[in-house]
């Protein structure tokens, strides 16, 4: 009776984290930067930013968005929020980054300082109104990659 409880209780505990662990958000190290919309955390897995898209390699300002993008997150702890998808066609975690600690929200400061474009990837959508209204102000203030168009 007393092993029986005993296993009962280990596959609640062994289910109770897996649970958490695949569902909730999380924190984790970057350990590298590809570009302004992407980055790994440890274990390799690539993590691509939800709502925005930075400039490619070859596309004006793509080395200051990386360069931002690594000096907001490379070797810190960051917390991964999902939103509705999991992965991208590519395998990429799909994901909102906030930087522990400071808790700076990167999708964000990136739009923010007209290093990446607010884009709308349905349905991840939570935070898009935010993303645009960033968007907007740095066309208005010509930051970043507003500031030549």
């Amino acid at each position: 009776m007393v092993v029986i409880v005993l296993r009962v209780a280990l596959v609640i505990l062994f289910l109770s984290i897996f649970v958490a662990c695949c569902t909730a958000d999380y924190s984790i190290k970057v350990v590298d930067v590809i570009d302004g919309d992407t980055i790994v955390v440890e274990g390799g897995l690539l993590v691509r930013y939800i709502g925005i898209d930075a400039p490619e390699k070859n596309d004006g300002l793509y080395l200051q968005a990386q360069k931002a993008n690594e000096e907001l997150v490379r070797g810190k702890r960051v917390r991964l929020e999902k939103d509705v998808s999991d992965k991208d066609n590519y395998g990429r975690l799909l994901r909102y980054v906030y930087v522990d600690g400071d808790g700076v929200f990167v999708n964000a400061e990136l739009v923010r300082s007209g290093l990446a474009d607010a884009k709308t990837y349905p349905p991840d959508v939570k935070y898009q109104a935010y993303l645009d209204a960033l968007e907007k102000e740095a066309r208005q203030t010509k930051k970043g990659l507003w500031a030549q168009r």
